[in-house]
């Protein structure tokens, strides 16, 4: 059986590629064959460093971070599950890849070569993507946390980041976003279920993928009552399994 990194790599060129690797973390192939991961984590540290069996991995790793040299990867912000400080050694030893991480990040990442430190506004460019950082709400453990418009071959993913709600954001977003990526677990200062639905429906993307629930037990997170919020309301979604490959 193709391993995923080979899938990845094997992933036709000409079209835009978004797969999804469980909790937060999404990796994203260009039309040329660039790759952007976000949010990937690909260890066992958040177990490691908090100590308890409420953040035992309960997916499963589906690469390991030396098995694909990515152009970019974005860390919205510090927790392991965004930054997994494990994995970022294997992630950044080579001469090509470019961290884009939130500045609460600085500590976690010293002696690193090839890092922006980036804030709601700030803009930058890499290879084929165009990334826009946004505002993200992730209360007082995180208040520099980020949330990121990747524009890509022209289509636009919204990570929308570990964020509370604020409907009132969705006027400050462009009106043509393909895929928002949200989260839907409702702890640590994030969107529970309805709430995302109800951001979904204020920033009317062409696609909502909730993420942020299935990896700990601690975290939280309802598929199946986002599931019906999202048919009453009408509204189109995709849940993507892990390693699914989704043609944007």
């Amino acid at each position: 059986m193709m391993s995923f990194a080979d899938r990845v790599l094997a992933a036709r060129l000409g079209q835009t590629h978004l797969f999804c690797i469980g909790q937060a973390g999404f990796v994203v192939k260009s039309a040329n064959g660039q790759l952007l991961g976000i949010d990937m984590y690909l260890s066992e540290c958040v177990e490691r460093v908090e100590g308890h069996v409420g953040y035992k991995r309960l997916l499963p790793k589906l690469f390991e971070p030396d098995e694909l040299v990515f152009d970019c990867v974005i860390a919205t912000h510090f927790h392991r599950d965004h930054l997994d400080i494990d994995a970022l050694p294997g992630l950044m030893d080579n001469n090509k890849t470019i961290l884009f991480a939130a500045k609460d990040c600085v500590d976690d990442t010293r002696g690193y070569a090839r890092i922006q430190y980036v804030a709601p506004g700030d803009h930058a460019a890499c290879g084929d993507y165009k990334l826009d950082f946004v505002k993200c709400d992730h209360g007082t453990g995180a208040p520099q946390a980020v949330g990121v418009i990747i524009t890509v071959d022209g289509k636009k993913i919204y990570e929308a980041g570990d964020t509370c709600l604020h409907t009132e954001w969705a006027d400050e977003l462009p009106k043509d976003i393909d895929v928002m990526i949200a989260p839907i677990n409702g702890a640590y200062g994030n969107m529970n279920e309805m709430e995302c639905a109800a951001y979904a429906q204020a920033v009317q993307p062409k696609l909502t993928v909730p993420c942020h629930y299935g990896m700990f037990a601690a975290h939280g997170g309802n598929p199946g009552k986002f599931y019906e919020i999202m048919v009453e309301k009408k509204l189109p979604f995709l849940f993507m399994t892990q390693g699914e490959d989704v043609l944007l």
